[in-house]
């Protein structure tokens, strides 16, 4: 009996943020893959190891949680005045699911390094010294992002003395600006609402700030739901009712965002959108054992992400918080304390992040020019994943 050998493809595995993933040129995939379809997601699921019924991806490169069970592809930017084309693909652990519904604000902060080191930038727009900016389009997305890369003496830098909570190394700071965050084909509120009285059939009616930036998210205030707004992981992740009760708010929340037209199509649309609660500043202890003050922070945000509870942030939830604390009247903004504001510190599992956005509203029509925040990122190991010849 012969058995088809292992292929070789280049690759190059990069944490970004509170993210770890598998990065790939677009031309070093198989000629099947570098076009979207059942190819390339067959491809990235055994990369990564999915679907894994033992959901522990042993027999690939994920990390068996949402935020290590990530791929990116990058290419030369189609789009003018845009250095990279970045494409997004987050995999399901348990299931043959590859869902390219949104962008990882994360590993955005690895996308710059990557494009630097393999060519993706134009060398005249990479300083030796300093600061390169490099100018990404987010392909599943559609938008605009710069990521503020370090240089030194023609390398990227990713060493430094920047400390992100959640990751337990720290590195160089990349700030990244997330450009006109809101959604490409709809309105920031989807529902013309900053609040809404968000139904959901079996479970309440819930106050809601349904908001498409950064990534579509809903948020509810923390202790409508019977929650404080400082749970870590284990408070929520080892209760499958209370995890059974938010995909049920998601789902609705999705329906009534217009993301999805019928209930039953939320379980193939894992990704997006979030689901997030908020709560006034509060003490509490980290997962690493870290004490917050309620002096430190201006509110407490937890979000889940594919599912079950997010260890830190997902960047693109981060995004869409600084934008709805930006805008009076949202509950993110009334659990910060209300009024104009243009950054928050906010608690989340691991620690604190701060993030910025500045709004404008024009014609009752809520604007955001722009969310900045700070990441890191650095490469783990780069060379060469093997799959099955057979798998794609």
């Amino acid at each position: 009996m012969s058995f088809v050998p292992q292929v070789k493809i280049p690759a190059t595995y990069m944490r970004g943020g509170t993210s770890k993933g598998v990065f790939f040129n677009l031309e070093d995939l198989p000629k099947s893959a570098q076009v979207p379809g059942e190819a390339r997601d067959n491809l990235l699921l055994r990369v990564i190891g999915s679907p894994d019924p033992y959901g522990k991806q042993t027999d690939g490169m994920g990390g068996a949680t949402s935020s290590t069970s990530k791929t990116v592809i990058l290419s030369k930017s189609t789009q003018p005045d845009h250095d990279v084309d970045y494409l997004f693909g987050q995999v399901a652990i348990d299931r043959p699911f590859v869902d390219w519904s949104g962008n990882c604000g994360n590993l955005t902060a690895a996308v710059g390094s990557f494009a630097i080191s393999n060519g993706l930038v134009d060398s005249s727009r990479v300083p030796e010294n300093g600061i390169a900016v490099v100018r990404i389009w987010q392909a599943n997305i559609k938008k605009t992002i710069i990521a503020n890369v370090p240089m030194t003496n023609g390398e990227v830098q990713e060493t430094g003395d920047f400390e992100l909570d959640g990751v337990t190394f720290p590195a160089a700071e990349v700030q990244v600006e997330f450009i006109d965050p809101s959604s490409a084909d709809s309105a920031m509120f989807p529902t013309g609402n900053v609040i809404d009285e968000l139904e959901v059939p079996g479970v309440g009616t819930f106050k809601a700030t349904m908001i498409a930036a950064g990534i579509p998210t809903i948020f509810l205030n923390a202790k409508d739901i019977g929650y404080k707004g400082t749970e870590l992981q284990g408070d929520i992740n080892s209760d499958e009712k209370a995890l059974k009760m938010f995909e049920t708010i998601r789902a609705h929340g999705a329906m009534k965002m217009g993301l999805i037209t019928d209930i039953s199509e939320a379980s193939g649309r894992q990704h997006t959108p979030k689901v997030a609660i908020v709560a006034n500043p509060m003490d509490y202890v980290s997962s690493s054992g870290k004490p917050i003050s309620v002096s430190e922070i201006d509110l407490n945000v937890r979000a889940l992400s594919m599912g079950l509870l997010h260890h830190a942030m997902m960047g693109t939830a981060a995004v869409a918080i600084a934008t709805a604390a930006a805008i009076p009247g949202t509950l993110v903004n009334l659990a910060a304390g209300g009024g104009d504001r243009n950054a928050v510190r906010f608690g989340h599992p691991s620690g604190t992040l701060k993030v910025g956005a500045k709004a404008s509203c024009i014609d009752d029509v809520w604007s955001v020019d722009k969310a900045i925040m700070s990441r890191s990122a650095r490469v783990l190991m780069e060379g060469s994943v093997r799959i099955p010849g057979g798998s794609f």
